[in-house]
């Protein structure tokens, strides 16, 4: 077999043939000049077909020359920009994103003739809540304890920090901390803050009587330590034992660290103690905190009164919806435009006013190194507060009628004069505390935020409809209340923000596209009056089902029983 042979011999012996010559290197590329690829064949072919077919040899052959293409390109822009013209320079216009602009005030000027002339549907007031929980009516069911309370552990006291109803959550949460570990809660101390400046005590604001009385057999209150036992501390409450706790801690946090020293003090202090228990606790801890405050805190006779009177001159004007009126919780106060850091329609003096306002209540906050604000981000992320001009205009959207009363909760308005002024052309049934109640009525509450509070409060609580705008402990607390007195469901409007940021930022849009959009906001409204707590959820907003009970549950077991 020959060496190159690799198959089997058949008997005969085949030489291989002879190996090919090398080709040179010079000639290995190349081809004939009468061959049939060559560039040179002069059958047909223009000097121009013949120069590309040159070119395209040579970059073939040298294929480095292909990093030389960015320069080639860079340099025929430079040659083809030197002959252009550029007198007039384009200018480009970046449109805002969709949202990000307060243009209302050009909406309502756009709209306000339609919506007057719009007779196309009856007063929302009275059509508003028609859809039913698919579970029934709730209804409050907060047992109270009849038996004695055994031998009290010791003494509790707190300071309830920040405003009317932030000191509200650190009541109830004391009474429930108090309970579970078998302890004397002394009548909490509102502490005094420079920001709500009010120095009213808890028997200004609650009654006090009221309070221990309803109380009594399920935790001891008491509106002083015994003697016996602060001679001990020298008399001075700053020498008892102060507990620094983590906000939203545990009960059994309270239970493993907390009881011990009280155990072995007698007396311990917890402050601040402002949204310091978890919204998350065993049935017996929420069964305090309903009864704390749904029962048991119930605003001091002269704030009572007053709100009651209020309500009925707010029913008498509401004579013509029978007796029916909106109540709205509006925060456009200048404190609150500063913190939002949102921009409105109010130019070089609304800016102005705002870097004041921010550096007065929040010195340097806002304008510390690296701290970049973003209003039109703010704004359609929904958390800018409404205009009361943004307010008219939903409400309106929502189908209520110029002839709908309003009750507005609010402190003093920012820029009053001007904001104020599309709202009452839109509501002229629109009324304050202040338009409600004469000077000397309100006197006694001037001076204290905490107490004026109250009276809108009481207010919002019995309107058929309450209307929030912004976050915070007031409408939070509003939304658990009203679903307590009225069979679970918070009777609320709580608008989509974001969505109305998108709608009222739209030049296009027209009074019947954006009435559409409103109703479904209110129905969605509707649809959600009636939530259930979940993990996480605050008692005070929602009741069901650890402070109230279904009112057709006896019917459901017998029907589901029959059948």
């Amino acid at each position: 077999m020959h060496p190159y042979n690799r198959l089997p011999s058949s008997g005969h012996s085949t030489p291989s043939p002879p190996p090919s010559p090398l080709r040179s290197p010079r000639l290995r590329h190349g081809r004939s000049k009468t061959g049939r690829f060559s560039p040179n064949r002069g059958g047909g072919r223009t000097a121009a077909q013949r120069l590309s077919w040159m070119f395209l040899s040579v970059l073939l052959r040298r294929q480095g020359v292909f990093l030389f293409a960015p320069l080639i390109y860079i340099s025929g822009m430079l040659l083809y920009m030197g002959t252009a013209s550029f007198d007039v320079v384009p200018v480009i216009k970046h449109r805002p994103a969709p949202g990000s602009v307060y243009r209302s005030p050009q909406l309502y000027a756009k709209l306000h003739l339609e919506m007057d002339s719009d007779n196309s549907s009856v007063d929302a007031i009275s059509t508003i809540w028609k859809i039913p929980y698919k579970g029934g009516e709730w209804k409050p069911c907060v047992n109270r304890s009849c038996e004695a309370l055994p031998e009290s552990n010791g003494y509790i006291y707190v300071e309830a920090n920040g405003g009317l109803n932030q000191q509200r959550t650190s009541v109830c949460n004391a009474v429930a901390v108090a309970g579970y570990l078998n302890a004397t809660l002394v009548i909490p101390n509102f502490h005094y803050h420079s920001i709500w400046k009010d120095p009213s005590k808890f028997r200004d604001i609650y009654d006090e009587e009221f309070f221990v009385n309803t109380l009594k057999n399920d935790v001891r209150v008491v509106d002083k330590i015994p003697e016996y036992l602060m001679e001990r501390f020298g008399s001075n409450m700053t020498n008892v034992h102060n507990f620094r706790i983590k906000a939203w801690s545990s009960i059994q946090y309270y239970k493993d660290v907390v009881l011990p020293k009280l155990l072995e003090e007698k007396v311990i202090r917890i402050s601040p103690f402002a949204n310091r228990l978890s919204f998350d606790a065993p049935p017996v801890v929420q069964r305090l905190r309903c009864l704390a405050n749904y029962e048991a805190l119930r605003f001091s006779s002269p704030i009572l009164s007053i709100g009651e009177a209020l309500v009925e001159r707010m029913r008498k004007h509401s004579a013509i919806n029978g007796g029916k009126y909106v109540s709205v919780h509006l925060r456009f106060e200048e404190d609150m435009v500063a913190f939002s850091c949102c921009v409105f329609d109010g130019g070089k003096q609304e800016r102005e006013d705002m870097i004041a306002a921010r550096e007065r209540g929040w010195k340097g906050k806002f304008t510390k190194p690296g701290r970049v604000i973003r209003p039109g981000a703010i704004r359609i992320n929904g958390k800018c507060p409404l205009t009361p001009l943004e307010v008219g205009l939903m409400l309106r959207g929502m189908g209520f009628t110029k002839n709908t009363s309003i009750f507005l909760a609010s402190g003093k308005i920012y820029n009053s004069e001007k904001t104020m002024a599309p709202l009452r052309e839109m509501f002229p049934n629109l009324h304050t505390k202040d338009t409600l109640a004469s000077e000397e009525e309100l006197a006694p509450f001037k001076s204290y935020s905490s107490r004026m509070a109250a009276i809108d409060y009481t207010v919002c609580l019995h309107s058929e409809v309450f209307v929030t705008t912004q976050g915070g402990n007031f409408p939070h607390f509003l939304l658990g209340h009203r679903r307590y007195l009225y069979g679970g469901h918070a009777k609320t409007i709580k608008p989509d923000k974001r969505k109305l940021a998108l709608l009222f930022d739209n030049p296009n849009i027209g009074w019947k596209s954006l009435k559409r959009q409103l109703l479904s906001m209110r129905s969605h409204s509707d649809s959600k009056g009636v939530e259930l707590k979940r993990p996480n959820d605050s008692i005070y907003s929602f009741p069901c089902p650890d402070c109230m009970c279904r009112a057709n549950r006896t019917d459901d077991s017998r029907s589901s029983s029959a059948t």
